[in-house]
């Protein structure tokens, strides 16, 4: 399952900056950018450092990272905290998905991405399946999508991974470290991890 995560966050965190969407733009809008980036990570003349370069350049808005921050916490622990808190961990929140994707890059091995279709989630939400091919097995990767009130957009705010939702992964890792320190102590040991990560 780590794997699989990595993986994920290898071929999705290479999605446009400038990649706002309708919704029916969803599924061939995604098709696009996911080819796009699967050509990146086959280029073998390229290092994983190159190939990070390149691909980061069009990372960001297709994910509502503040949205993403905040139910990884809870609406509980989120209501708690300052705006400050707020825009502090939701920064980490952001800097620990995108690093983890430039590190994971060599795991990439040729795996290939089957575009399923779009159905409606949960009532005004929609959903894209898709498959990741591997060698030996198929997992389904499912991107939930929102309508953002505000500029009329569609957003991936989770993403299922063969059934498991991560963020909700990440909502039982930060809980749980919660119930052993403050709030602060936890922007703390993110900080702390990030900076290791990058020695």
């Amino acid at each position: 399952m780590k794997n699989l995560i990595k993986i994920f966050l290898i071929i999705s965190l290479g999605f446009s900056s400038v990649f706002a969407l309708n919704k029916d733009e969803i599924k061939p809008k995604m098709a696009e950018k996911i080819d796009n980036v699967l050509v990146i990570l086959g280029k073998k003349e390229l290092t994983n450092d190159q190939k990070g370069e390149q691909i980061i350049k069009i990372i960001d808005e297709v994910f509502d990272y503040n949205l993403m921050a905040m139910l990884s916490l809870g609406k509980q622990t989120w209501v708690s905290i300052n705006s400050q808190q707020r825009a502090e961990f939701t920064e980490l929140f952001e800097e620990k998905l995108k690093k983890s994707y430039i590190d994971k890059l060599k795991l990439y091995n040729d795996q290939k991405v089957k575009i399923i279709g779009l159905k409606d989630h949960q009532g005004s939400r929609a959903q894209l399946q898709t498959e990741l091919l591997g060698k030996d097995k198929t997992y389904q990767i499912n991107y939930n999508f929102y309508e953002n009130r505000k500029d009329k957009q569609w957003y991936i705010y989770d993403v299922d991974l063969v059934g498991v939702s991560i963020i909700k992964t990440y909502q039982l890792q930060f809980n749980g470290q919660l119930k052993e320190k403050t709030f602060d102590e936890l922007l703390e040991e993110l900080k702390d991890s990030l900076a290791n990560e990058t020695k």
